[in-house]
């Protein structure tokens, strides 16, 4: 790559973000509109109201990222979209953007899976720390609030699926096992926090392992989650509605919880990268920025003689910056859309 500077704009859930990004790797403005406060209310997104916060804020935030860069439309070597997967209606605001713009300024318009951008934000520089870049064949393990997978590339833009959740996704369970504990919207960074100040670290929950397989399941875990904190609840004195639990009991059901399922995360990658012969393990996707599931795996990597390549916090959630990054590569490849690109909710990263 020689100097591409990308534009990139992502709207697949809640986060109206837009980036420009020079060479896939270097970060020259990553501006994110958050909706979490707004969603808070209601304990999880409304799509339609997610929709609606992307028109109001796509615009300011394209102006901030435009500031920020410090570049011009002559400097623009393409404008890439996330297509897929997510939300429907937030997706086509982000598209239909992008097209507008690529329209305007006579760009290319190159379409991004979204999956694919939180594997290559392992790729963008880090200006806060040294962060070498992934060494192939790698294994990447992606999990976020709908999604967690574990892929092997042997090269870039080449992916193998090695497993995924057969039910419900890592981030999905926290926020609701979050709510179910009484903590605020979004429940993965709540039960971080809360689980930290847990005193006794006696409460275990079930693991599911699926036997040899790479796949996951958390379904079963939710379910047993609800039946301890309702069962200890129901413990409580008679007060006509159920009670809060005490905050201790609520930290270690909250450490309990969050045990479960980093152990069977960090256990099955690091399983699949000894099975793969990986130079390197990626961590991508919101849940990445539980520090908990970050350490156990970084130790765990590094034991194996594969380290741990991970972004910071505010690049595994979603952000125009990891669509610009993957973008930089699809660009190279050849890939180009036309104004007749529509959205993808359910577009896969890759297929067994």
């Amino acid at each position: 790559m020689s100097g591409e500077l990308i534009l990139a704009v992502e709207s697949s859930c809640d986060e109206t973000s837009i980036a420009v990004v020079e060479d896939g790797r270097h970060i020259l403005a990553n501006v994110v509109a958050s909706q979490v406060a707004m969603h808070a209310a209601t304990g999880g997104i409304v799509p339609e109201v997610a929709a609606r916060a992307h028109l109001r804020w796509i615009v300011p935030t394209l102006d901030e990222a435009w500031d920020n860069a410090g570049v011009t439309w002559d400097d623009v070597t393409a404008v890439a979209v996330t297509e897929g997967p997510g939300l429907a209606g937030s997706l086509l605001v982000g598209i239909n953007f992008a097209k507008t713009l690529a329209y305007v300024h006579g760009k290319p318009l190159v379409p991004v899976n979204h999956l694919e951008g939180h594997l290559y934000a392992a790729w963008l520089a880090d200006d806060t720390r040294e962060l070498a870049e992934p060494l192939f064949p790698l294994v990447a393990l992606i999990v976020s609030g709908g999604h967690t997978f574990l892929v092997e590339m042997r090269d870039h833009l080449t992916y193998r699926l090695l497993g995924e959740t057969v039910d419900d996704a890592a981030g999905e369970a926290f926020d609701k096992v979050g709510r179910l504990l009484g903590l605020p919207y979004p429940g993965g960074p709540e039960i971080m926090k809360t689980a930290a100040g847990a005193v006794r670290n006696d409460v275990v929950f079930p693991r599911a392992w699926l036997g040899d397989t790479f796949d996951f399941s958390f379904s079963g875990l939710k379910t047993a989650a609800r039946r301890t904190i309702a069962g200890e609840r129901a413990e409580g004195p008679p007060t006509g509605e159920s009670p809060p639990l005490p905050a201790d009991r609520v930290a270690e059901l909250a450490y309990g919880f969050q045990e479960s399922v980093v152990d069977v995360l960090v256990t099955k990658t690091l399983r699949a990268a000894k099975q793969a012969g990986a130079r390197s393990v990626v961590l991508g996707g919101g849940v990445a920025a539980n520090r908990v599931l970050r350490d156990r795996l970084a130790d765990g990597a590094r034991a194996a003689g594969c380290p741990l390549v991970v972004p910071r916090p505010g690049l595994c959630t979603d952000n125009g910056a990891m669509i610009g990054a993957a973008a930089a590569r699809r660009w190279e490849a050849g890939a180009r859309a036309g104004l007749d690109l529509d959205a993808k909710p359910s577009l896969p990263l890759a297929r067994r």
